[in-house]
């Protein structure tokens, strides 16, 4: 084989190298200008957990970067107080309820008995106390105030008054006994007995407000207080990170917002696993401009108006953490960017 044949193979070579990567470069080029590639980091919401009343923290059964359930008990208050307080409540509340049974089916036959008695015994001292000022009397006449002092007097006095007032009293008693309690009394009562089981039910809310728990699926990103700080509804305890939803925060300028489109689907990869991307949706786009956060790593749109997008990723494993950044990649359609 001559030099000119091997040099016509050889160009023939070159020229079809140069039409593949000519047509590779052209294809990659295209596949770029059809994704759209955004650089962001990782955001989920914060849950700020306090307890709803004052108190002395009793125990804290979690710590930092553990996983709690919805419903799953945090902390707990000391109680001594609220218990004892209950106590007291339930005692007047039995005690208002059988005054309560006592005023609707009357006095009982014992009772009225006894107050009948009660009665008479009144009545008897009230009539030994009127002789005895009587017969003073007649002393304090017949000897010009001689025969007994007026102290004397004075005392047989008071003791005939407070005789009358006992009579009285039990005259009264028998009566109601006899009659029943008035509609207001028994009104009253029955306020009192409600005022108090209102009461015992707010005690008892504030002893189940004495556990702290989890209002979500999440992990706990900072333990803020600890066993025996005295504690109020104002100072969180612990601050959870919700696992779902999670998103990412990106930036877009305006040229390129009109290949973002509400439910499209992106490619979320991270640094370290640059190889296995993570399916995301576009769930929000900020119908506001804003000057870009200097934490956007892309330096071009730093000083330019831009508008939020949040991806949002279905992360079961919890691999994405907090803050973490992100590439995101956003398929364009080839009738948009032809458009364009």
């Amino acid at each position: 084989m001559n030099k000119k044949v091997i040099a016509g193979i050889l160009v023939v070579i070159a020229v079809v190298a140069i039409g593949f990567w000519v047509w590779g470069y052209n294809h990659k080029k295209q596949l770029d200008n059809n994704v759209l590639t955004l650089y962001g980091n990782v955001d989920i919401r914060q849950v700020s957990l306090a307890f709803e009343q004052s108190g002395r923290i009793q125990k804290l059964l979690v710590q930092e970067g553990d996983k709690v359930q919805a419903g799953q008990v945090l902390a707990t208050l000391n109680t001594n107080a609220l218990q004892i307080q209950a106590k007291q409540a339930q005692a007047q509340l039995k005690a208002q309820q059988e005054a309560i049974i006592k005023q609707e089916i009357g006095a009982r036959p014992e009772e009225i008995t006894q107050a009948k008695a009660q009665l008479a015994s009144a009545q008897a001292e009230l009539d030994k106390t009127n002789k005895n000022l009587q017969r003073l009397q007649i002393l304090v006449s017949s000897t010009d105030g001689r025969a007994i002092s007026q102290q004397e007097l004075d005392y047989a006095k008071s003791n005939q008054h407070s005789a009358e007032a006992a009579v009285r009293e039990r005259q009264a008693n028998l009566e109601l006994l006899i009659k029943g309690a008035r509609k207001e009394d028994r009104e009253a009562t029955r306020a009192q007995y409600e005022v108090t089981k209102a009461n015992l039910d707010l005690i008892n809310y504030n002893l189940t407000q004495a556990e702290l728990r989890s209002p979500v699926n999440a992990v706990v990103r900072a333990r803020l207080q600890e066993v025996g700080d005295m504690t109020t509804a104002q100072k969180a305890v612990y601050t959870l990170a919700l696992t779902n939803p999670k998103w990412i925060r990106v930036y877009v300028n305006e040229q390129d917002l009109s290949s973002i489109k509400m439910g499209g689907t992106a490619q979320v990869i991270r640094d370290t696993y640059p190889n296995q991307p993570m399916n995301g949706k576009i769930g929000y786009i900020s119908s506001v401009a804003e000057f870009t956060p200097k934490t956007v790593q892309t330096e071009e749109i730093r000083t330019t108006l831009v508008y939020e997008v949040r991806v949002y990723v279905n992360d079961p494993n919890d691999q994405l953490k907090m803050g973490q950044p992100v590439t995101v990649k956003v398929p364009l359609a080839l009738s948009e960017k032809a458009h364009d």
